[in-house]
């Protein structure tokens, strides 16, 4: 029997209840939200289900959505695929801005160990159990987080750019 998102949706929600929510389809692939609490769980379910079985972590990214409440500004991202039947997922799961942790899946998957350290590297999501949580593109010493978009895109004195073109919000410091 070839896997559907039918049959994916079923699953999940049988098994995860309303850590589950808002599920649609997009290109054909089956999205969805999922509680941060719980993601951690329903990726290592989606893997060892035999009759699931994603087996591969495409990607793990980071989403800031700065019109968005608190509670719902970020957002963790993750890309997977079922290699024999050609089917993919896509989970998304919110975070608090003022507190963006969510459980790392390096123990599922160890390819989310460079993933999880650029996602962090942008967006500042703390990926509570990552082996080594660091910064790899930036520089140590830097403060902020260059994807979020409070963070400004150019010198505030440059007077050929504006920010505000950008999607982002000029902040006066």
């Amino acid at each position: 029997m070839t896997l559907d998102n039918i049959t994916i949706q079923k699953r999940l929600q049988e098994s995860f209840n309303d850590s589950v929510v808002n599920f649609h389809e997009q290109h054909g692939m089956l999205v969805l939200e999922a509680t941060s609490d719980k993601v951690h769980d329903i990726i290592k379910f989606l893997k060892e289900d035999s009759e699931l079985n994603f087996n591969f972590l495409t990607d793990v990214c980071g989403i800031n959505y700065a019109e968005e409440v608190e509670s719902r500004q970020l957002a963790v991202v993750y890309h997977m695929h079922n290699w024999f039947d050609n089917v993919r997922i896509r989970i998304k799961t919110y975070l608090n801005i003022k507190s963006p942790t969510v459980d790392s899946v390096t123990d599922l998957f160890k390819s989310a160990n460079w993933q999880e350290r650029e996602t962090y590297d942008f967006y500042g999501i703390i990926f509570k159990g990552h082996p080594q949580l660091k910064r790899i593109l930036n520089m140590d010493t830097m403060e902020s987080f260059p994807l979020r978009k409070d963070h400004p895109m150019e010198d505030g004195g440059r007077t050929d750019k504006d920010d505000r073109f950008f999607g982002r919000t000029v902040h006066n410091c």
